[in-house]
């Protein structure tokens, strides 16, 4: 702490990512990243652009971009904002949309840099407390003084809202803007951004880092009505007009190109998921419905904590919460089939020792 420490440095309390371990041979299975490369068709757009045109300022519109995920989405160019990855957007998106004088309402179990951000701007909030079975209560959700925002499905329990209830949220808070956090999106059902042309107040943020296999690039979006876009480049252009650069933008725009592809990249990841959380229910493990390319798990003896360590020894990383209600899951990403492998022959390895 220092003195010359601004109060908003003093109330900040930073997000902490998951463990990022340079170790050769870890698996890591705690950063929900994509086990499988990038289409070939991103990395050859990237060496070119690499090659042409570092020399020069990258488009602070990203208007071709902005035109092929429009196009993706059936949505106009103006309906489309970029940034640098996700957790930009949703910072631009706090500042442009939520007030200092107006109480946003987010879940108690949800993605941990919505209380940094509120924080960090000075925006008062109230966490709503998931139901019993970790779902969202809807209800809780309407009428809201600020402003809503939750993650579809929910990170770190997996857990996917159907769009009905999203609709009924979105018409209980005319006047109040409905930020549904789309991260995982790829790997659910049905996306909120077909709502976007019947409620504008709905603002549907997604990234290229998961499902795309692009989490090192750092491209994040958000869909909406006109004016919500309008009012994130506000934000954005008083803070920096060159969010993304030319390497991100060439990237994601040969990704956008590359549909089929990152379908059966998707479809891998997720029938990966299927049979591992058969295999970890056969393990003594509870896991909780998910529709994300992680699971949210506990076991019926052995204690989370022990789990994350006894892992982390061997080599393997899950991510461990040590917060009320969930101290005793954790949540695990989605490998190769090699990986989960692995993983399992660790996990019994553990099962047989506590038994």
């Amino acid at each position: 702490m220092s003195r010359f420490w601004s109060k908003a440095t003093l109330r900040c309390e930073p997000y902490v990512p998951g463990e990022q371990l340079n170790q050769p041979g870890i698996i890591k299975l705690n950063t929900n990243e994509n086990p499988y490369p990038p289409s070939p068709a991103v990395v050859r757009a990237i060496e070119q652009e690499a090659t042409n045109s570092l020399n020069l300022y990258p488009s602070p519109t990203a208007g071709q971009l902005k035109k092929r995920i429009a196009d993706l989405h059936g949505l106009k160019k103006e309906q489309v904002f970029v940034g640098n990855g996700s957790d930009e957007v949703l910072a631009f998106s706090f500042m442009a949309f939520f007030d200092q004088d107006k109480t946003i309402r987010f879940p108690d179990i949800s993605y941990s840099f919505y209380p940094v951000y509120a924080r960090l701007f000075n925006i008062p909030f109230e966490t709503v407390p998931l139901q019993a079975d970790f779902t969202i209560p809807k209800e809780a959700f309407f009428q809201s003084q600020g402003g809503v925002i939750f993650p579809n499905p929910n990170a770190p329990t997996s857990i996917y809202l159907e769009l009905g209830s999203i609709e009924e949220i979105a018409a209980q808070n005319p006047n109040q803007v409905v930020i549904i956090d789309e991260a995982y999106i790829d790997f659910a059902s049905d996306s909120a951004v077909r709502l976007v042309q019947d409620y504008e107040n709905i603002l549907v943020i997604q990234t290229m880092s998961k499902s795309k296999s692009l989490a090192g690039l750092r491209v994040g979006y958000a869909l909406g009505n006109e004016d919500l876009i309008s009012g994130l480049t506000r934000i954005k252009d008083s803070f920096n007009s060159y969010t993304l650069d030319r390497l991100a933008i060439a990237g994601a725009e040969a990704a956008f190109q590359a549909t089929d592809y990152y379908a059966d990249m998707t479809e891998k990841v997720k029938t990966t998921r299927e049979w591992t959380i058969s295999a970890m229910n056969q393990r003594g493990f509870t896991v909780l419905p998910s529709q994300t390319n992680f699971i949210f798990t506990t076991h019926e003896t052995i204690p989370a904590e022990e789990l994350y360590e006894r892992l982390k020894v061997s080599g393997i990383l899950i991510r461990y919460f040590n917060k009320p209600r969930i101290e005793n899951y954790v949540r695990i990403t989605i490998g190769t089939d090699e990986e989960m492998q692995q993983l399992f022959h660790q996990l019994d390895q553990i099962i047989i020792e506590a038994t």
